[in-house]
């Protein structure tokens, strides 16, 4: 609620402004909807080993492969493989092209480490994951909090940072004086992020998707979050996950967007990825994941029902 309210109270300001003249003069214009769906996987997949670019040919097999082994109309390997597909492939919008940056098709979007991977956890953070998980298991569905954020429609590739999934792969970015608001349509979280002079004191209060703070370098955007509830992690971040995201625009259609996670806690070293992503004229709808969801209740109701017997 409270950042609904805030974007009325932005927006309400944005508009008053643009009532007495221009809103904004040199600063750079990234606003539009942006389009980051990819098949470049997060890590560098183990056959390519260190191979850091594609060529030409490479890339256009590499997709090629890879829309076939994820076509969900696909009828081979029985029944059950068939029914584990779940839904037909014309729900999915995974994209049709690997990521390019500087004219290169890239392996990965980790860019650092060099070999594309996201570094190891530490060893607290493995043993925390490890209690979760056993946790998990003997406890699969006491309340909703034991089921997966998707499951719950209340984190699911919408970030931060942000990153590809099987759809909804849309930015909105809006400027307005002091502010930013960065929509993703995939669960329909907006950030509002305060930039430069208007950004107030940080305050330590954790929150879902952290405490962000923004200034211009340049042409470029930077984004800093901190104070992050650790529940909704970046693979296996905690609480003490500090994220940087740059936003700049390569050319008038490309968005470039990389961020890095530096979280000492949870990984021995930080490490960086960088999402191209292509301007696009479709627009933002409503995520309603919440709407009819009642596979959540289901699976609760069973549980209840398993407990009797």
């Amino acid at each position: 609620m409270k950042i609904f309210t805030l974007a009325v109270i932005v927006l309400s300001a944005h508009v008053a402004v643009s009532q007495q003249g221009p809103a904004r003069t040199a600063t750079p214009d990234l606003e539009g909807v942006w389009n980051f769906a990819t098949l470049t996987p997060l890590e560098r997949p183990a056959q390519l080993g260190d191979k850091e670019f594609l060529t030409d040919a490479e890339a256009a097999s590499f997709v090629r492969d890879t829309m076939e082994r994820n076509n969900r109309d696909r009828r081979d390997g029985g029944p059950e493989v068939d029914v584990a597909r779940a839904v037909n492939d014309g729900w999915f919008d995974r994209g049709t092209s690997l990521a390019r940056v500087n004219g290169r098709f890239r392996t990965s979007l980790i860019t650092r480490p060099t070999n594309g991977r996201i570094p190891v956890l530490t060893a607290a953070a493995r043993a925390r994951a490890t209690t979760e998980a056993a946790e998990n298991r003997q406890h699969p569905a006491d309340g909703p909090e034991n089921r997966s954020l998707q499951e719950r429609c209340l984190a699911f590739n919408a970030g931060p940072p942000i990153l590809p999934g099987p759809y909804n792969n849309y930015l909105q970015i809006s400027q307005f004086p002091g502010y930013v608001v960065l929509l993703t349509e995939m669960i329909h979280d907006a950030r509002i992020v305060p930039v430069g002079a208007s950004a107030p004191a940080r305050l330590d209060v954790p929150r879902w998707l952290g405490e962000p703070r923004g200034r211009w370098e340049g042409a470029t955007l930077v984004v800093e979050s901190l104070h992050f509830n650790g529940v909704n992690d970046v693979r296996g971040s905690d609480t003490r996950l500090h994220l940087t995201e740059r936003f700049s625009r390569a050319d008038r259609d490309t968005l470039l967007y990389e961020f890095t996670v530096d979280n000492p806690t949870a990984f021995e070293s930080p490490w960086t990825a960088v999402l191209p992503m292509a301007r696009s004229d479709d627009r933002i709808f409503e995520y309603a994941c919440h709407e009819a969801n009642y596979a959540l209740m289901d699976i609760l109701r069973g549980a209840r029902a398993a407990e009797k017997r």
